[in-house]
């Protein structure tokens, strides 16, 4: 019987394959430039310095490739308090879902250019806004970019 639970492995237990997907998608987005995303012993010795609390480089790794799911309480927290999420972000879809969207908008807020065209788009009517957005989907097909449609922001056709 035991053999037979292990062989089912993560595709029973969603929930353990989304803590290894939700680490890694804030590893990520905290640390956009895989070149200089830190390894997981400057990743733990940060977590250490911000929070107090600690997980070891060697629980990291465990905890991002699934080798580990048996994460505490404590620990739990200590990541949500270190990534600036709340601990539900690790166990509930909902609230995943809405960090990441927010998580999204910060990172592309950290580029001039972006932060610079949402500026100026401030105070356009509601057709001009629908324009830009039009005209933003069709650089990013013309540039074999993927589309855009998040489901927490709205199709560049929908009018509030």
């Amino acid at each position: 019987m035991r053999s037979n639970e292990s062989a089912r492995g993560k595709e029973d237990r969603p929930l353990l394959l989304q803590l290894e997907q939700r680490l890694n998608k804030l590893i990520e987005m905290i640390y956009p430039e895989e070149r200089t995303r830190p390894g997981y012993a400057r990743l733990a010795k940060e977590i250490r310095e911000t929070t107090g609390g600690t997980i070891s480089a060697t629980y990291l790794w465990e905890l991002a490739t699934g080798k580990k799911r048996n994460l505490t309480l404590e620990q739990l927290d200590t990541l949500a308090q270190f990534f600036g999420v709340p601990p539900e972000y690790f166990l509930n879809d909902e609230v995943s879902e809405r960090v990441n969207a927010q998580l999204m908008l910060a990172t592309a807020l950290r580029d001039i250019k972006i932060r610079s065209l949402a500026l100026r788009a401030e105070g356009l009517s509601p057709a001009s806004l629908d324009a830009l957005l039009t005209m933003v989907d069709e650089a990013r097909k013309l540039q074999n970019l993927s589309a855009t449609n998040h489901p927490s922001l709205p199709a560049a056709d929908s009018h509030d």
